[in-house]
C-alpha cells in the first residue's frame, strides 16, 4: 500500500519529484487517448504530469478505493470545461513498492476528447505528442 499512499501525496502536493520515488524503471502506462502503452519511467512521468495539470483547478477528487496486495482501483470524479468526469485508475506494484502498471479509463466520451485536446496542447508545448 505504500505507492498508493505516496501517490496520494504526488497527487495532493503537485510534487512530481516523488514519481521517481514510485514509479519501476519498466512501467507501463495506459492512457485513455492514447491507443500504444507507454513504457518506462520517463514517459511515465511526462504523461501523468500532463494530466495533472489538466485536472488541477477541476475538482479532482478520489471518491472510492479498492485497494489490495500489489493493486489498487481509485475512483475519481472532477469537471472538465462543464463536463463531469468519472475515471478509474488501476495500479499494480512489485514487491519493492514500485508502480509496474498505471492504467487510466475515463468516461463519458466528451470527456475523453476533452482530455485528449488539452493533454495534447500540455504535451505538444513540452516538445512531445499524444501518439494514436
Amino acid at each position: 500500500m505504500v505507492p498508493i499512499t505516496k501517490w496520494h501525496e504526488v497527487v495532493s502536493t503537485k510534487n512530481y519529484q516523488l514519481l521517481e520515488e514510485i514509479l519501476d524503471d519498466d512501467v507501463i502506462f495506459y492512457s485513455p487517448v492514447v491507443f500504444t502503452p507507454q513504457k518506462g519511467k520517463e514517459i511515465t512521468k511526462i504523461y501523468l504530469s500532463a494530466a495533472a495539470e489538466v485536472f488541477e483547478g477541476n475538482s479532482f477528487s478520489y471518491v472510492r478505493e479498492l485497494i489490495k496486495e500489489g493493486e489498487a482501483s481509485l475512483e475519481f470524479e472532477l469537471e472538465l470545461d462543464g463536463i463531469k468526469v468519472n475515471g478509474v485508475d488501476l495500479i499494480a506494484w512489485n514487491d519493492d513498492q514500485k508502480i509496474t502498471e498505471f492504467k487510466v479509463f475515463i468516461r463519458p466520451l466528451q470527456a475523453v476528447n476533452a482530455l485528449h485536446q488539452k493533454m495534447g496542447a500540455i504535451l505538444e508545448s513540452m516538445g512531445k505528442r499524444v501518439r494514436p
